[in-house]
């Protein structure tokens, strides 16, 4: 029986100003809403440009829980498509990535559409003459995505035809992809190898909020990153630091630390931390580099690109960006207690090799399966889904620093220990999970 489809105050009822219900991480039922309605209505990140880069490459994912491919049209055009034949609805395509050539063919019955999805040909097809088969959606061809939008390489789709338009939805925190690609002397960027894919044993909401959560590093990482931190703590302080040293003893930092960075949070849940500076402000200058912005961009504005050092932003509900590192993670759920999470590396066209080294030795120190870092994090995500199993609270606590006048308002600055971003991707959660036709006032 549906508790929560039908019943739009059951659903506002989850969510209050300051805690949520622990049924938004554990019920099934909210987790297939959840793709129907959050997932399929707001713009997910699909992939990059530089993923295709020759017309018939393709890149196969999900989005929402339905399978699509990412293809680079015949035209040079980039389109989304539902990875499903129109004709039986097999996968057209299994592979992760690949090059098709001028189309697709189903292994099944050998239909086969051009890269834009249109119906090309059909084996023995004077059997359907008669039939009403080109009336129906098996003759119009694959299911193409309608809404998809290009952004500095960075390719966003929209399943739905209700949702709001791209820029609507993400405003101004679109400057943290600029200040990611502008970053190259060349103004664009490109996927680096393959992807570090792995599960997280966790509602998907657990990853996101993580992402911007300050309060947690100095406890959960004290023993991956407080031990580096005391290991390179009597060394002369002007000593050049080892990469993995440089990287590793941020996260160990202190509450003062994060506080000072600052929180901003945007609508529709999107947010940043490091408003101020980040964990990566600190990272040595690279020889060659620094000139080389100045040279594309002139002095002033390649100072403020540089100086520019924000943690994590959060686009909602999908993707995660470190622009000073040039890396990005992923969230693709499986299920309400499952989530499989992406880590992505991009090169800066025209920047020294010793960038993408860094941002390498980044993801496989603390984004990758092998991470010292990010075990600690899977573990306390695993312990929180199966902690709200045990009855007794059925509240979610984000008091920390809330404030009756954050209400409404689109754009906040505060301080970086702040729940605020949590508070903001629920209020964002709920307007989207609620039917087209209601409104949460």
């Amino acid at each position: 029986m549906s508790r929560y489809r039908d019943d739009p105050e059951a659903l506002r009822a989850l969510v209050q100003d300051d805690q949520v219900h622990r049924d938004v991480y554990i019920d099934d039922e909210l987790f297939a809403l959840e793709m129907e309605r959050l997932w399929s209505r707001t713009w997910v990140y699909v992939g990059h440009t530089s993923q295709v880069p020759n017309p018939g490459d393709y890149f196969t994912t999900d989005i929402a829980a339905q399978p699509v491919i990412l293809v680079r049209h015949t035209d040079g055009s980039v389109r989304v498509l539902l990875n499903r034949c129109a004709h039986k609805g097999a996968r057209l395509v299994s592979a992760p990535t690949g090059n098709t050539g001028k189309f697709f063919r189903c292994p099944y019955h050998a239909w086969s559409y051009t890269t834009d999805g249109a119906l090309l040909a059909i084996p023995l097809k004077k059997g359907y003459d008669g039939t009403r088969m080109m009336e129906c959606e098996a003759g119009r061809g694959m299911t193409a995505v309608r809404n998809v939008e290009v952004y500095r390489g960075f390719v966003f789709a929209r399943l739905s035809d209700d949702g709001p338009g791209f820029r609507e939805y993400f405003g101004d925190s679109l400057s943290s992809i600029d200040n990611m690609a502008d970053r190259s002397p060349e103004g664009e960027l490109e996927i680096a190898g393959g992807v570090l894919r792995y599960r997280h044993n966790c509602n998907w909401k657990m990853f996101v909020e993580n992402l911007n959560d300050t309060m947690h590093p100095m406890v959960a990482h004290e023993s991956s990153a407080g031990t580096a931190k005391k290991l390179w703590a009597d060394k002369p302080a002007d000593l050049p630091k080892p990469m993995a040293i440089e990287q590793f003893v941020p996260f160990a930092s202190s509450y003062d630390f994060f506080d000072s960075m600052g929180v901003r949070v945007f609508e529709n849940g999107h947010s940043y931390t490091g408003v101020n500076f980040s964990i990566h402000s600190s990272y040595a200058s690279v020889p060659g580099y620094e000139d080389s912005l100045k040279q594309a961009y002139g002095d002033e504005r390649a100072a403020k690109i540089l100086e520019t050092a924000r943690h994590n932003t959060v686009y909602y509900p999908s993707l995660t960006i470190k622009g000073a590192i040039q890396a990005i993670r992923v969230a693709r759920p499986i299920a309400a207690d499952e989530t499989i999470v992406e880590s992505w590396t991009f090169r800066l066209k025209g920047a020294p090799d010793q960038l993408l080294a860094r941002t390498v030795m980044y993801t496989r120190l603390i984004n990758s399966p092998l991470s010292v870092v990010g075990h600690d994090d899977l573990y306390a995500y695993r312990a929180i889904q199966e902690g709200l199993h045990a009855e007794g609270n059925d509240w979610v606590s984000l008091h920390r620093n809330f404030s009756p006048e954050e209400i409404g308002k689109a754009d906040l600055t505060t301080a970086g220990t702040s729940e605020i971003s949590m508070r903001n991707q629920f209020r964002a959660w709920l307007r989207y999970m609620l039917p087209a036709q209601e409104t949460t006032a």
